[in-house]
C-alpha cells in the first residue's frame, strides 16, 4: 500500500463543472438522442481523463495523469506531513478565519494521518481570496479500498 498527493486551485466556477470531474458514463448515450446531450457526452470522455480537475469521488484521481501526481509516499505519515505542509502554505489565504486556525490544521493532518493508514482516502477544500477553490487529496493504492479497480498511476 502506498499513497498519492493531489493539489489543485483553480476559479471556483471551473470547480463546479461536475460534468467534468465524473468519468464518463461506461456507455455513450443511445441512437437519437438530443445532439446537446451526445456532445456534452463526448466532450466529458475526452476531457475528464486529461482534466486536472478534481474529480468528484476522491478515488478517480487515480485515472488522471501520473504529471498530476504531487509526491508518493509509502509511509502514511509522511502522506499526512505533505498535507499539512500544504494547509500551512495555503493557509495565509484562506477566506475563513477559522479554516486558519492552526488546531483545527493540526487536527485535519491527524485524522488524515489515520484515515490514511486504515486504507482510506483524504480530500480537504477550501475556499481562497479571489474566489478561488483550493482541493487537495491523498490517495491510497495498491489497491484503492473504495474502488480496488482502479490502475496506479506509478504502473
Amino acid at each position: 500500500m502506498h499513497h498519492h498527493a493531489y493539489l489543485w486551485t483553480g476559479p471556483k466556477e471551473r470547480f463546479d463543472d461536475e460534468a467534468l470531474r465524473r468519468p464518463p458514463h461506461p456507455d455513450p448515450p443511445p441512437a437519437g438522442s438530443r445532439p446537446e446531450l451526445i456532445q456534452r457526452y463526448h466532450q466529458v470522455a475526452a476531457e475528464f481523463p486529461t482534466s486536472d480537475l478534481p474529480p468528484l469521488e476522491t478515488a478517480y484521481w487515480l485515472l488522471k495523469p501520473r504529471s498530476l501526481v504531487r509526491g508518493t509516499w509509502d509511509e502514511a505519515k509522511e502522506a499526512a506531513a505533505w498535507l499539512g505542509e500544504r494547509l500551512a502554505e495555503y493557509a495565509p489565504r484562506f477566506t475563513s478565519e477559522s479554516d486558519r486556525d492552526t488546531a483545527r490544521l493540526a487536527w485535519l493532518v491527524n485524522a488524515a494521518a489515520e484515515q490514511l493508514r486504515s486504507g482510506g482516502d483524504v480530500s480537504y477544500g477550501c475556499y481562497l481570496e479571489r474566489p478561488l477553490y483550493l482541493s487537495l487529496a491523498v490517495v491510497t493504492c495498491s489497491p484503492n479500498r473504495a474502488m480496488p479497480g482502479l490502475p496506479c498511476p506509478c504502473a
